[in-house]
Order: structure tokens, then C-alpha cells, then sequence
């Protein structure tokens, strides 16, 4: 996808994106073609859209000045797209008057767009390994629902695919965007990166959850080299016709884009069915993305821990603080070799790293004015290709409204649990046993980031946790499948180590949830029973008086049981261990 500058017409002087002016009476950029800066036209003195004269004052005086909203620009099959819109500066026609030069600007507009000049193709010197730029999808989502005010203006920059499924851009529940980097090397500025004929993988997914009061949000990182399922596909052809292919069994992530035709619809699925999560939109972009909108916002602050030298990437950082932007952010993001164990997942760590600090750098200062806000625009919108749902202008601005109401400090970025494949070093399993909760806390709309408290308030006396063979207990069914009681206590005894469980059979009355009953002298086996189980607080009873060296605790399965290893209640705070970042710590450094 081409995400080069737009290029300038008319008057060498006039810049497209200066002709814009804050209204603050309105809180929108209103056209003003008047480089007097007249005051904007009542509504009474304005023409209908398409007139080709300006309103006139009383006395004959002409009006040059357009408060119209921005005129959409769709691309049209076999005529004027993408490529031709790139061409031309915002803003209606305008006024025919002699020797003024928002005129001739303007008139340049309504004429014939001029044959755009062939750019020579990029040098194919730089072989280095492969990233992608979905990250800017993220973003938009989360840091740029400001510029979305010139969105329609920008309509034929967008691309979209139809993945079977349309939903509205706004929702009243909880939003989940599947933010999808591929690592194509098909369109300008892509070239040079690797393998020339990669078909496009799911190299860089961020499924990102916005909680439904949007006081939150949790973008997960999904390692492309992690092991999976992915299953069948329907994807649309050329001729508008649906084809189903084939789902695979323990197979990369990456592989459900690109490989056998998939598209991004194959991704989403993926992702689902690996979650539980019921995916909203997808956003896709390329190479270009970190490069043009990290320029366009005039560099994005990153930190090293120690000098970065990576050959393959091209990053060289001498350790400190840095503002990248281009090719050398492209290069920040895309390292691995120069920092902790030279894998995928320490390449996640920067990515997250560059988003937190290119997020703050949006909320803080990409709008400021008419002409920044135009460039990160334009750079943002040439990187994406997304779903029918949001595949307008009108739609993006909907979407980018209702979801920028998150504050930075309650964004958390965390990287999904993985764990070493002993078949296969060059891949990875998915960490069930921290994965599992984990999804449970998203799928339950429980916020990853923590509110920020004073240094000792709000903390609690950590509570210690008894080894497994100490762990004792009675099983009872009191409303769960049947069976459950023994199929539990043969799981506790396998899979955990919990010599001491029993039972106990089916228990006097039917629960709607499940309890777990101690005294305070077992508080430490409760704390690893609840863990295993994944039970909620309002689960746990605890006696008044402590029980005998050999009394037992008391597990009731109540009717929210489903089986052995299924937590039971979502959690509310994350597994230990779970890589995790916030996007307002300005402290975190690549080392």
C-alpha cells in the first residue's frame, strides 16, 4: 500500500493543511480559503455543496470563505482511487475570482488532476529480516480518535475486506480489535525487507479489548511462532464467490494469513476459537506504517538499557534516550538480535515499548495543529486495510470517537504465556495453566491496569500458599456434571499432587456456585486449592475456629462447575509471571 506524502498542487506556496482553522465555537477545523483569515460565512451566506460560485455578501462582496464539512473521497473501480485522491489537496471549489490565490488553488483542485511521476523503486541493498507495521492500527484506536475529523476527506485511502461478517462501528458492550502487522513485501516502500516473495504473514497481532465502560483497555500480544490450531475459513474470491479452506493442527500462528490463500478473516477465527473472544473489527497495515506515521509525528521517544547493535535490523542506539523515527523506528521495532535472548518474544518487548511511547506522543501533541493533524492522517490511513464494518470515513470517525476515551495510564499491554516446544525450538506452546485466566480476566471485562496508589496503600500482607501434598480436602458434587466429584479429586491427584483429596460424594443440597469451606490455620492451603481452581473471593468461607491437624476442608462443586482445570470465576488479577507493561511508564528500557 502506497503511504509516500501527498503531493502539493496549485500555489507552491499554500499549503493544504494550513487552509484548515480550529473553530473553537464548534471544536472542528473549518476550510478557510481566505488567507486574510476572514471570519467563516452564516450559514445563510453559503451555496449548496457543488455550486460553482461563491456566496456573496450584501454589496456584492465575494465570500471565500467554505465552512463545509469535508467532502468524501471514495475510491471508484476503474476510475479515480487511492492514487489519484493522494494527489489532491483538501477542499472544495471555491470561488472564481481574478488574482486571488485561494482561487487558483482551488480551481487547480477542481481541474484535471496532473499525471503523477513514476518514483524510482526503492534500493534492494537492505536485506534484513522481517517485521510488520500492525501496530499503527493499535494507535489509531487508542491515541488518534482526534484525527479522525479529516477522515472524510480521506475515504480513498482506505482498503477493506469483506470477512464475512459486518459488525456496527459502534457498540454499547465491551470492543475487541484484532490488530494484524503482516510482513508482505508487495507495495511501495515494502521492498528490501527479506524474502521478496512472502505472501503476507500474521507476523506482529495485537488483539486488543476495550472494556465496555471504556474505562480500560488490554492489548494482548500473540507470538507469531506459537503453536495452534486454525480452523476452517471462508474467504471471499475475485469473482464475489466463497471458498472454505481447510483448517490445520499444530501449525505457527503466523501461518493464518497468507499461507493457502487465508486472509484476515482466517486470523480473526483464529484468534477466537484460541481465546474465546468474540472479535469486533480487524485492523491490517505493512511495513510503511512505523515509518510514515512516526515521521509524521515528528519522532517517537525510545529508551536503551545498553548500546543496541543489530546488523540484520540496522539499528545502532547508543544506550539512553532516543527520538527514532523512519527507517531507524522501522529498525526499533524490528530488532531482536540486539537485546535479551535474540527471540520473538523480546522483539514484542520493544514493539510495546515504541506503542506506549508513541501513543502518549499522540495524546499529547500530534493535534496541535491543522497541519500535523493532516500529516498523521494521511499516514495513518494509507497504512490500513480493515474490515467493511469500519470501512468508511464516517464509520472510522464513529469508531475512533467511542473508543478514545481511554486514558493512557489504564491501557496495558501483556504478552500471551508461552512456553518452550520440547518437539521444536524454533516454536512455542501455549502456557495453558496462565493463558487460560488470563483470557478469563478479557473475556470477563476485568481491567489488566491497576489504579495508582500511594507506595504502601493499598497493599496487603501477601498470603503464603501450602505445597501440594499438604493441600487437604473433601470433594462433593452439589451441582455440577455427574461425576464431577471424582473426575476433580483424580485431577487434584494427578495433575496437581494433592495426595490428601478425597470423595466425599454428592453433597446435601444443590449450589448455584461453588464454595470451598476452611478454617483460619488452612488459610495457606485454601490460598493454593482456590489458585488451582480458579476461585473468586466470594468463594472462599472461612470458620471462625481453626480445624485439627487431619480435618479436612470442604469443596462443594456448585452448578458454575464445568470441569476439572476450567476456572470457575474470572480472575482479577493476572497469573504471576505474565509479561506486562503499561503504556504511561516512561521508565521501560530495551536491554
Amino acid at each position: 500500500m502506497d503511504a509516500q506524502g501527498r503531493g502539493q498542487a496549485g500555489d507552491d506556496n499554500v499549503d493544504p493543511a494550513d487552509q484548515w482553522v480550529f473553530d473553537p465555537n464548534t471544536g472542528n477545523y473549518e476550510l478557510r480559503l481566505d488567507p486574510a483569515g476572514q471570519a467563516p460565512a452564516r450559514p445563510s451566506d453559503r451555496r449548496a455543496p457543488g455550486s460553482r460560485r461563491a456566496a456573496r455578501k450584501p454589496g456584492g462582496e465575494v465570500d471565500d470563505t467554505d465552512t463545509r464539512p469535508l467532502p468524501a473521497q471514495g475510491g471508484r473501480r476503474g476510475g479515480r482511487g487511492a492514487d489519484e485522491a493522494e494527489e489532491r489537496p483538501p477542499g472544495g471549489r471555491a470561488a472564481r475570482r481574478s488574482g486571488s490565490r485561494a482561487a487558483a488553488a482551488s480551481a487547480s483542485v477542481a481541474g484535471p488532476a496532473s499525471r503523477r511521476k513514476r518514483k524510482p523503486k526503492p534500493s534492494g541493498r537492505k536485506k534484513v529480516l522481517y517485521w510488520t507495521a500492525g501496530v499503527v492500527g493499535f494507535v489509531l484506536v487508542a491515541g488518534c480518535g482526534g484525527a479522525f475529523y479529516l477522515y472524510q476527506q480521506l475515504n480513498g485511502n482506505i482498503n477493506k475486506v469483506d470477512v464475512g461478517v459486518e459488525n456496527d462501528a459502534v457498540s454499547d458492550g465491551p470492543v475487541n480489535v484484532l490488530i494484524i502487522g503482516t510482513d508482505a513485501r508487495s507495495g511501495k516502500g515494502n521492498s528490501g525487507y527479506g524474502d521478496a516473495g512472502s505472501v503476507g504473514h500474521a507476523d506482529t497481532t495485537l488483539l486488543m479489548h476495550i472494556s465496555k465502560d471504556r474505562s480500560n483497555a488490554t492489548a494482548l500480544s500473540i507470538p507469531r511462532d506459537m503453536i495452534t490450531d486454525i480452523p476452517d475459513c471462508p474467504t471471499k474470491q475475485k469473482d464475489g464467490s466463497r471458498k472454505i479452506i481447510p483448517g490445520e493442527h499444530g501449525v505457527r500462528f503466523n501461518t493464518s494469513l497468507g499461507q493457502e490463500g487465508r486472509d484476515p478473516g482466517c486470523t480473526w477465527r483464529t484468534v477466537e476459537k484460541l481465546t474465546g473472544l468474540k472479535i469486533d473489527h480487524f485492523m491490517m497495515a505493512d511495513f510503511n506504517a512505523v515509518k510514515e506515521l512516526s515521521t509524521a509525528v515528528d519522532g517517537v521517544e525510545v529508551c536503551a538499557a545498553k548500546d543496541l547493535n543489530d546488523p540484520k535490523s540496522h539499528l545502532r542506539l547508543k544506550a539512553g534516550r532516543h527520538t527514532v523515527e523512519g527507517e531507524q523506528a522501522l529498525a526499533f521495532v524490528r530488532t531482536r538480535h540486539a537485546i535479551g535472548f535474540g527471540s520473538d518474544l523480546d522483539r514484542i518487548k520493544m514493539q510495546q515499548q515504541f506503542l506506549s511511547s508513541l501513543i502518549r506522543k499522540l495524546k499529547s501533541d500530534a493535534f496541535s495543529s491543522p497541519s500535523k493533524l493532516y500529516a498523521v492522517s494521511q499516514a495513518a490511513t494509507k497504512a490500513l486495510t480493515v474490515d467493511t464494518g469500519i470501512g468508511t470515513a464516517s464509520k472510522l470517525l464513529d469508531f475512533g470517537q467511542d473508543l478514545k476515551r481511554v486514558n493512557i495510564d489504564k491501557i496495558t499491554f501483556a504478552t500471551v504465556p508461552v512456553l518452550d516446544n520440547p518437539n521444536d525450538k524454533a516454536t512455542v506452546i501455549l502456557d495453558k495453566g496462565k493463558a487460560d485466566p488470563l483470557f478469563a480476566m478479557v473475556r470477563a471485562d476485568h481491567a489488566l491496569a491497576k489504579g495508582k496508589k500511594g507506595k504502601d496503600k493499598g497493599k496487603k500482607a501477601p498470603v503464603s500458599k501450602a505445597p501440594p501434598g499438604l493441600v487437604r480436602v473433601d470433594v462433593t458434587n452439589g451441582g455440577g456434571p455427574i461425576g464431577s466429584a471424582q473426575e476433580t479429586v483424580d485431577w487434584l491427584q494427578n495433575s496437581k499432587g494433592a495426595r490428601l483429596s478425597t470423595n466425599a460424594g454428592n453433597a446435601p443440597a444443590k449450589l448455584s456456585a461453588t464454595r470451598l469451606e476452611y478454617a483460619p490455620n488452612q488459610a495457606d492451603q485454601a490460598a493454593t486449592l482456590a489458585d488451582w481452581m480458579g476461585l473468586s473471593k466470594s468463594a472462599l468461607k472461612k470458620s471462625p475456629q481453626n480445624a485439627g491437624d487431619r480435618v479436612p476442608m470442604k469443596l462443594t462443586l456448585g452448578k458454575d462447575f464445568t470441569a476439572p482445570g476450567t476456572p470457575i470465576a474470572a480472575p482479577t488479577e493476572l497469573p504471576d509471571n505474565v509479561q506486562n507493561v503499561n503504556a504511561d511508564d516512561k521508565n521501560v528500557c530495551a536491554k
